[in-house]
């Protein structure tokens, strides 16, 4: 028997996984924007049923200083972390693509061609972290906006395992996950705004936005020090509106 917050679970992975055979026979290309449309189908679907609707279909607007500002503060927690816990780059929509590939095609100033079990080849790529073009899928890797370890420590190691997965691999939102120049990339590491931002100065406020709007749609929280640099950077940035839906 599943508690509540396993349904919960089920269902949000259910949705994610599976408004893919719903809407896309064969190999699918659909952008991340329709992707979150399908869930957002499914979940009316599923009141119009009378099934229950999670809360985690509820949605956050607010300006940029204001979003920074509810972000809740906590001591981060490292213990007990592993990387393992966070299964990804899965096949959740059983196209033959897993979520890195996926990203790419998405993300793809020119298309790929796509071949074989998702084998890319002839796609340009934008890496806006260092203002980089990149033909070569090697060159490149799929960034968490909000790194696996911070996650955890900012609140999902009291996450259950299908709960990390969903966030390991979210393609229903266009911020969680951005194709990158894989040595900047491995510069960023685990580290939050306080301590790492894109070398490219002119992308630093559209990271700031993509931060606080990840950390919103899955109830993260902040350290002290985060929070400072974020303030500081919301109150130097334009004060554009942070809109979400919230992942749970």
């Amino acid at each position: 028997m599943f508690t509540d917050i396993d349904l919960d679970d089920h269902f949000q992975l259910c949705l994610y996984e599976c408004n893919d055979h719903l809407l896309s026979p064969g190999r699918s290309t659909m952008t991340r924007t329709l992707r979150a449309t399908a869930v957002s189908l499914a979940a009316i679907l599923a009141a119009t049923l009378g099934l229950t609707q999670p809360a985690w279909a509820a949605s956050y607007s607010a300006s940029l200083t204001t979003a920074v500002a509810d972000l809740p503060v906590a001591t981060e927690v490292r213990t007990g972390y592993s990387r393992d816990l966070f299964r990804h780059w899965v096949d959740a929509d059983g196209d033959g693509c897993h979520t890195r590939n996926e990203v790419l095609i998405a993300e793809a100033t020119t298309k790929p061609s796509i071949s074989g079990t998702c084998t890319l080849s002839g796609g340009r790529w934008y890496s806006y972290y260092d203002d980089a073009y990149w033909t070569l899928t090697s060159d490149l890797d799929i960034d968490h906006m909000v790194a696996l370890a911070e996650a955890w420590d900012s609140g999902a190691r009291n996450w259950t395992s299908s709960r990390r997965q969903a966030f390991a691999n979210d393609l229903g939102d266009s911020r969680a996950l951005v194709a990158v120049t894989d040595n900047v990339n491995q510069a960023k590491g685990d580290q939050d705004p306080a301590t790492w931002m894109p070398p490219y100065p002119s992308a630093r406020c559209r990271y700031i936005n993509e931060w606080v709007a990840m950390k919103i749609r899955w109830r993260l929280t902040v350290d002290s020090a985060e929070k400072s640099a974020l303030t500081a950077w919301a109150d130097n940035c334009p004060d554009v509106t942070i809109s979400v839906t919230y992942a749970y």
